[in-house]
């Protein structure tokens, strides 16, 4: 029995609704704006045809203030799942065209339907968030329905990898789901993303603040570190989802996807050998280490804009994926901070969550000073980089370069601190201090003393700095693995990945550590 024609033109009428909810004049301005529709947000995401979308009749009808007299298709937006790269993916986008995208019960609800299958399927989710905020008509159900979107992000944490990417507007308590999720991709233009605007900071504050001066990609990329990625356009924006999921497992009991078919290249590198400059005192770029550290030179950064004094991010070394984080030389002379600190505990814990090995590269002469930074607690700051190290049970692979000083020695994952290998090159000063402050200390009234203070600090420093940082005495107290050409780099962190891809590391059960936040 065939069925009823009317019947399919129904659905069909359904259909072409949804596919132009917001209506063509709105989606014209969008797309005069560059940018895409909601619905060909995740069609440019997905895979042709793998797109299977979740609750496309589903709608709340709300009888205050009018709000009856307005449909909402789908309810402002976009649920489904596809596939990314061959991979399953849960995504949900926020219609902008529809109601401002504003959050009422059945949004939410759509939203935390999808988390929930995400996560009992185990597969990331993807939120494109471009919402005008709360739907006010609905009153309290708004908020409850935020609430529960919150609880959601906190339940998945940790289990699949959550990716959040701020496409138009996002204020108010909408900017907390994102900041609950892992990664953060936002849009040059077109995006703001901010809990107080102008108006209600100057009503309250009496401040005169701008969009441009906190709210936009560039402010919470370089700023308030409130975002990990700048893209230029939402095609991009979906482009680096894509990638970013590309080192990432779909959930926290899977491998990493690491290609282990392909052969440890254990040929030297010369050119390693000459990219540290024969002066300790002389900055150079790390990025270049990593680029002859990794596969193709591919090294996907993660927050490039902030406290780039340390660079974090993602590559694979002879196929197996990594993270890497590293002192920046160039920028601050390598010195860990506030906000390099936090930048680089978030990253590492990362990465333990989802399986990622670990590999730590040192040029460090210690914390930074400075009153600022004590009265900002680097104290507290710095314990998080601590914390994050010694909490981890992932691979952990450690190059110390040059200077690993103080504490940020052991903040950079020394041996005591959880290290499996610790490789060192001959250019490598480990010590409590530089040399210079350790004989500034130890020779005080003899270097006073003296008829030219400066040449006999300087002949005391020449004398007594092997004593002082040479990698061998580490190494002969067994804190070093051994001791390396810079050109055996990149075989000897591989065959070291390759080695303890099945560490195991047993710990006292309990629910988790108390971190210093």
């Amino acid at each position: 029995m065939a069925i009823d024609p009317q019947l399919m033109e129904e659905l069909k009428r359904h259909r072409e609704t949804a596919a132009k909810a917001g209506g063509e004049d709105k989606l014209a301005k969008r797309a005069e704006k560059g940018q895409l529709s909601a619905r060909a947000r995740l069609e440019y995401f997905f895979e042709d045809g793998s797109f299977q979308e979740f609750g496309m009749h589903a709608q709340h009808t709300c009888h205050r203030f009018g709000l009856a007299d307005k449909p909402l298709p789908y309810d402002g937006v976009v649920c489904g799942t596809g596939y990314v790269n061959g991979r399953p993916v849960a995504a949900f986008s926020q219609d902008f065209t529809v109601g401002g995208g504003a959050l009422g019960r059945i949004h939410a609800k759509k939203i935390c339907d999808l988390m929930d299958y995400a996560h009992d399927a185990g597969i990331p989710v993807i939120g494109v968030n471009d919402s005008g905020g709360a739907r006010i008509q609905e009153g309290v159900d708004s908020l409850s329905g935020y609430g529960q979107v919150f609880f959601k992000n906190v339940l998945l944490s940790g289990v699949v990898p959550q990716i959040a990417i701020i496409a138009g507007p996002c204020a108010g308590g909408a900017a907390y789901s994102p900041a609950l999720t892992d990664f953060i991709i936002m849009t040059k233009d077109n995006a703001n993303m901010f809990i107080c605007g102008p108006d209600v900071i100057k009503a309250a504050t009496g401040e005169k603040a701008e969009l441009e001066q906190f709210a936009n990609a560039s402010a919470h990329a370089s700023v308030s570190g409130n975002i990990h990625m700048i893209a230029e356009d939402d095609q991009h924006a979906m482009d680096l989802t894509a990638e970013l999921l590309s080192f990432l497992p779909n959930n926290n009991i899977a491998d990493p996807p690491h290609n282990l078919e392909l052969g440890i290249d254990l040929a030297k590198d010369i050119g390693m050998n000459e990219l540290v400059p024969a002066s300790p005192k002389e900055a150079f770029d790390v990025h270049d280490v990593i680029g002859r550290l990794v596969d193709d030179e591919h090294f996907f950064e993660i927050m490039p804009d902030f406290a780039k004094n340390l660079v974090v991010g993602f590559a694979r070394i002879s196929g197996v994926v990594v993270g890497i984080v590293a002192n920046q030389p160039k920028v601050k002379a390598g010195t860990l901070d506030i906000d390099s600190s936090d930048k680089g505990a978030r990253f590492i814990r990362t990465c333990n969550i989802y399986n990622i090995p670990i590999v730590t590269l040192v040029d460090v002469p210690g914390f930074m000073p400075g009153l600022a930074q004590e009265r900002g607690g680097i104290i507290r700051h710095g314990a998080k980089m601590l914390f994050a190290y010694a909490a981890a049970t992932v691979p952990k692979i450690t190059l110390i370069m040059r200077k690993a000083y103080g504490g940020a020695y052991l903040a950079m994952c020394s041996s005591d601190m959880g290290a499996d290998l610790v490789f060192a090159w001959p250019t490598a000063e480990i010590a409590v201090m530089g040399p210079e402050g350790a004989v500034n200390v130890l020779f005080r009234r003899e270097i006073k003393e003296a008829a030219d203070p400066v040449a006999k600090q300087k002949e005391l420093v020449d004398h007594y700095k092997g004593e002082f940082a040479s990698p061998y005495q580490a190494a002969a107290n067994a804190m070093i693995t051994d001791v390396i050409e810079p050109s055996e780099t990149r075989s000897k962190i591989a065959l070291a990945l390759r080695s303890t891809l099945n560490k195991r590391d047993n710990r006292p059960p309990k629910k988790h550590g108390n971190i210093p936040l």
